[in-house]
């Protein structure tokens, strides 16, 4: 009999800790492909529907990863997930196995955990799921992996089991996590002032659903500015022939004047438009808004 801690050498099997809706989604998709699923979670009774659907179901997490030469582990933070691997029983059985972590965090957290294991020889992949749950084990989930690319090659068969597109972003174990906080403060960000336009606009009598197409037109026009954006940024040049920052901010005044006169907080506004004065105060009144990135990047 192998011991305890030996690889399993099916690679087409797999374990997943954490059977919130996400992972609930991760281990239904693998499922659905033929790979052989160990599931657990620390809050019994989660996964009858994944067993029905003939997911192994293991009593503790060391019994969950000791059935599978991958362990994927989706859970709400890195505290939650060092709390289940940094049990001695679970370390030790995960000795010489691959850990696979898509819970999200901070790029300091991931390069540590990458760290953590490297010390107790297990292998470690990071990764950030940048799509909902509803898009897990179709052509439209979007998954970033980095850390060590021979590793995520190893198991990307079973790991494109979950569906859509898998990018390797370099052997940093915190790229993926430096991906996936920027992309959701571009979501967060645009979420919060299309959710403060909405009470604006009612307030003016607007109803949302009157609003939501010519805000749909506003979003139709982000992707080429985006790309614009990025190579002003890039090359350093923050170019306001188009639009100056001048312009941005008489608009953003309007938006916290119409706002406030409504009795509705405008302290996002608010902040967006104290940028934009200290880069007119700065003497840069004649750049575009990119000038703000080179202001918010000072070290």
């Amino acid at each position: 009999m192998p011991p305890h801690n030996a690889p399993h050498t099916d690679q087409s099997s797999v374990t997943v800790l954490g059977l919130g809706p996400m992972g609930r989604a991760l281990a239904a998709a693998f499922l659905a492909a033929g790979v052989r699923t160990t599931v657990w979670n620390r809050t019994p009774g989660r996964d009858g529907e994944l067993v029905r659907q003939g997911a192994i179901s293991a009593a503790t997490p060391e019994e969950a990863v000791s059935a599978s030469p991958l362990t994927v582990v989706c859970v709400v933070d890195y505290d939650a997930s060092d709390a289940v691997l940094h049990r001695a029983p679970v370390t030790a059985a995960l000795k010489g196995r691959t850990v696979a972590n898509l819970s999200a965090d901070t790029p300091d957290r991931a390069r540590s955990t990458a760290r953590w294991a490297a010390e107790h020889g297990i292998r470690y992949l990071d990764g950030a799921i940048m799509t909902p749950t509803t898009t897990i084990g179709t052509p439209h989930g979007v998954f970033l992996f980095s850390g060590d690319a021979a590793l995520h090659e190893e198991h990307r068969p079973v790991l494109e089991a979950l569906g859509g597109t898998h990018t390797h972003l370099g052997e940093d174990a915190g790229r993926a996590a430096g991906y996936d906080i920027a992309l959701l403060d571009i979501f967060w960000t645009a979420m919060t002032g299309y959710l403060h336009a909405l009470a604006l606009a009612g307030a003016e009598g607007i109803t949302a659903r009157e609003l939501a197409p010519f805000a749909q037109g506003i979003g139709a026009i982000l992707p080429a500015i985006f790309e614009s954006s990025a190579a002003e940024t890039d090359d350093g040049t923050y170019s306001g022939a188009d639009n100056p920052i001048t312009s941005a901010a008489s608009t953003m005044a309007h938006i916290v004047h119409a706002s406030e006169a409504h009795g509705i907080d405008a302290s996002v506004m608010r902040a967006a438009e104290g940028l934009v004065r200290r880069v007119v105060e700065e003497g840069h009144g004649a750049d575009g808004p990119t000038r703000i990135v080179e202001l918010l990047g000072r070290r």
